[in-house]
This record gives C-alpha cells, sequence and structure tokens, in this order.
C-alpha cells in the first residue's frame, strides 16, 4: 500500500485529506507540525509528502530544503500562497509540484499520482528510454522518434528535451532548465530557453495552445506531461 504523510497544523483539513484519500487505498500518517512530519519522514519513510507551507514551528520552504539534503521523496505542496514567487521558490528548494487552496479533490488525486511516477523514475535514472504518446527517445543512442519518424534535434534541443522527460509530470522552473541546459552561469538568459522550447515545440508539432507534450505553467516554467 502507497503510504503519504499529510504535514497539515489545519485539523478540518487534514480529516478531509485522509478521507479523500482512504478511499482510494492510500496508507496516511498525519503531523502537525514541522518537526512531527520530519519524525515521521525519517522513521516510517512515506511515499509522499503533501506538505503545508504555514506551519506553526517552521516555514515549509525551509523543510523543504532540509528534506532534500538527504532524501529523494516526492513533495507535493498544498499551500494558501498563491503567488508565483511562493511556487517558483517552492519547486526549486525541491518540492515536486505546488497546488493551491482551496483544491479540487480529483486534481489533487492526480497530482499525487504523477508526483509518485515521478518519484519512481527518480529511483531508476538509468532507464535508457522514454516513451510517451508516440514520442521516444533513446538516451543512450542520442535519438528522437515522432510517431516513428526521425526527429532532427540540435544539441542544445535534444538537451532540453531530456531534462524534461526525465522530469515529466514535474514543474520545471525556468531557472532549474536554465542550469541544466546551459550552465548555472545563464540563469538571467531566459529569453535562450523561450526560443529554444519554440523550436523544440514545433519539431514536434506540439500547438502551445493545445500542448501534446510541453505544458507552460505561466511565470513558473514547463512541464512535460505524463
Amino acid at each position: 500500500m502507497t503510504t503519504v504523510l499529510l504535514i497539515e497544523d489545519e485539523a478540518d483539513i487534514r480529516r478531509y485529506l485522509r478521507a479523500t484519500l482512504t478511499v482510494q487505498d492510500y496508507d496516511v500518517l498525519e503531523a502537525a507540525t514541522a518537526k512531527e512530519g520530519m519524525q515521521q519522514l525519517t522513521l516510517q519513510k512515506p511515499d509522499l509528502v503533501v506538505l503545508d507551507l504555514g506551519l506553526p514551528d517552521q516555514d515549509g520552504q525551509d523543510f523543504i530544503r532540509q528534506v532534500r539534503e538527504w532524501s529523494q521523496t516526492p513533495i507535493l505542496v498544498l499551500s494558501a500562497r498563491e503567488q508565483e514567487k511562493d511556487k517558483v521558490q517552492a519547486l526549486e528548494n525541491g518540492a515536486d509540484d505546488y497546488l493551491t487552496k482551496p483544491f479540487a479533490p480529483g486534481e489533487l488525486l492526480a497530482r499525487i499520482k504523477v508526483a509518485l511516477r515521478h518519484g519512481a523514475r527518480r529511483a531508476h535514472p538509468d532507464a535508457d528510454r522514454f516513451e510517451r504518446g508516440g514520442l521516444r527517445v533513446d538516451f543512450a543512442a542520442r535519438r528522437v522518434w515522432l510517431d516513428g519518424e526521425d526527429v532532427h534535434l540540435t544539441p542544445i534541443e535534444y538537451k532540453l528535451l531530456s531534462e524534461l522527460v526525465r522530469n515529466a509530470g514535474k514543474v520545471m522552473t525556468h531557472v532549474q532548465l536554465l542550469k541544466a541546459v546551459w550552465g548555472r552561469h545563464s540563469t538571467e538568459q531566459s529569453h535562450y530557453l523561450r526560443i529554444h522550447t519554440q523550436h523544440l515545440r514545433e519539431k514536434l508539432g506540439d500547438d502551445p495552445l493545445k500542448p501534446r507534450f510541453i505544458l507552460t505553467e505561466p511565470g513558473i516554467g514547463y512541464r512535460f506531461v505524463d
């Protein structure tokens, strides 16, 4: 059974989340503070953490940073903070996804499933192939096919696509992608990312208004469809 750790200080929300998750056959652990959450995470080793940022004893952003020093357990932030800067900071600190309150149960469950899949891929990073919706990427051969046809990408386009598909389902911020593709000194060159993403979409026949593969997260970054 998949175990989810809820770190949320409001008891009513914890009860609602527990009811939502147990109906879907998740095993649920609860913590009302960051300290309790860290203890549960360390001792029980859940498969995923659902984290509120506004905890009474520690800001959730600091909690994410601390967890990422030793664990790659997927973290889904569930917070009332709606500003882009909070979402970007949480993702760059190491969260896998971010959902704002109030939320629809169906969307929460879908985000949990995606985060769990991403966590499973992260636990097995040596996979040499990715396939999704007619797209196939062979990492060993550095080749890409779409609906059986070769797709010729530039080295930068291939690196960008590889970073996105290896993190399929996870929001990748502009800064994360710039660092991964162009290096840590290119984080202010967002136009590089915009131009190459546009070229990549064109080669994949991906309409940004009706995306088949690459979703835009406005003001934050991109997410490869999972």
